[in-house]
């Protein structure tokens, strides 16, 4: 039994904030029957989003609504709060949240208080001042760019179909990828071997009249498998007539034309930004202890340094790496990726649930055990325990190990059925864009001017 009545707030709903509450939820129940715990979530979205399937969503290979996990079905017993934390003052335990009902009330930001804290707010797209990125750029970041992606990329193709002007053809039919990690390379693997399949529903495009650019500030690409499956990624790329442009960068793209270190310019319509990611704004915005590059400084047991009841996980926190073997081993710190992330929560959930009930605390202790990529349709990377896999069977790993690990059975059958399905029948092709202005008719014929295009090419 926790010694003390206790209020836990979850700030965040992705890897971590998800699998703690679901930890806490699990190992708490009868306290949470009898009233001695509430655990409350706060979270921009109403799910969680499994990002290793946003470039198949993208591509689709999944149904957007598979790749989420909704957090009031799988949180039952949790408070799951729509909105965002703008501050916290950990000293007085309180947060300052706004929710979707905050501007309809006219009463500003609400205080929560709290008595255990956990920050996992994630992280954010890292930008440039690359002029005509904020106008031009798409992310990949999210289930609704992901999809929103798809649709553009289909009606560049309808625009170069339909032109005349063989300028905007060609700038139709070039997409410019910039950052050669996991997103960058697994969306543009994807969305390639997508459009070119689409081609062969076009009278007048032709797979070669695609031109696919992958842009890298470094001299490798996908340096979590190795140099060697890197190397190999960059061959198998190429093949396909995909330029890898390595230790360049995206100078500008305004205007509509991708601008190159190395001078290179490039008229499109398509720059997708995948250079990175950066610490959530949220931590600066609280009184706890950063590191010089703005996560949260953990202990090995993911309390957050010199703060009692505050902890922290994933993406936000810098958690030193205890299974470090070389020298100097003792400043490592745990990567921020999903492997570490999933598992920090497990640990986090019960380290809580220990501190509640007066018990020795766990270390965070884990070996990274290689990494996975899909480089479309049957082709991939793989570097798992020591084995390098390249081709169909690391392709067929990538998809077998995300299978194991999205959250819930209902997500697994319903990924699994899809995939089955799609290897059955062909791949959809249409495009969706008006999702994304779904009142833009209704206002056009109500007499209204839309203030965009109704199929949302710009």
């Amino acid at each position: 039994m926790v010694k003390e009545r206790a209020r836990i707030l979850v700030v965040g709903g992705g890897y971590v904030g998800m699998y703690t509450a679901l930890r806490l939820q699990r190992k708490l129940r009868r306290e949470l029957r009898q009233g001695q715990v509430e655990i409350t979530v706060v979270t921009p979205d109403p799910y969680m989003t499994y990002q290793p399937f946003l470039p198949e969503a993208a591509a689709g290979s999944i149904s957007p609504r598979h790749v989420v996990v909704p957090l009031r079905r799988v949180l039952p017993d949790c408070r799951v709060i729509i909105g965002e934390v703008r501050s916290v003052r950990h000293a007085e335990r309180l947060a300052t949240l706004t929710t979707l009902a905050t501007e309809e009330e006219g009463a500003g930001a609400e205080q929560l208080p709290y008595d255990e804290l956990v920050l996992a707010p994630g992280s954010i797209a890292r930008t440039l001042p690359v002029p005509g990125l904020a106008d031009h750029g798409i992310g990949f970041k999210t289930v609704e760019e992901a999809i929103g992606l798809r649709n553009h990329v289909i009606e560049q193709m309808d625009i170069a179909s339909s032109t005349r002007d063989p300028a905007i053809r060609d700038a139709a039919l070039t997409f410019v990828f910039v950052g050669g990690g996991y997103a960058g390379v697994e969306a543009l693997g994807e969305l390639e071997d997508m459009a070119r399949y689409t081609t062969r529903y076009y009278h007048n495009i032709r797979p070669e009249d695609l031109k696919w650019i992958l842009v890298e500030a470094s001299g490798r690409i996908l340096p979590e498998v190795g140099e060697e499956l890197g190397r190999y990624t960059v061959t198998e790329l190429r093949r396909r007539n995909i330029q890898v442009l390595l230790e360049t960068r995206l100078e500008s793209c305004a205007d509509r034309v991708a601008v190159l270190s190395d001078g290179q310019r490039f008229p499109t319509r398509t720059v997708v930004w995948t250079a990175g990611v950066k610490p959530h704004p949220l931590l600066a915005a609280t009184d706890l202890p950063r590191t010089d590059r703005g996560r949260l400084k953990c202990t090995p047991e993911l309390a957050i340094e010199g703060h009692a009841h505050a902890w922290a996980a994933g993406d936000a926190a810098a958690v030193p790496d205890v299974t470090a073997d070389a020298p100097g081993a003792s400043a490592a710190e745990c990567a921020p990726n999903a492997q570490h992330a999933l598992r920090q929560a497990k640990v986090l959930g019960d380290n809580i649930v220990h501190s509640l009930r007066g018990e020795p605390l766990q270390t965070y202790a884990h070996k990274y055990v290689g990494s996975v990529a899909s480089l479309g349709l049957h082709k991939g990377v793989a570097h798992v325990y020591g084995r390098k896999l390249k081709g169909y069977p690391a392709w067929f790993m990538h998809r077998a190990y995300h299978l194991s690990r999205v959250p819930t059975f209902n997500r697994k059958a319903r990924v699994l059925a899809e995939w089955i399905l799609s290897g059955l029948f062909k791949r959809e092709i249409v495009s969706l864009g008006s999702l994304e202005h779904p009142r833009a008719e209704f206002e056009l014929a109500a007499g209204g001017k839309p203030p965009y295009d109704p199929k949302g090419s710009t």
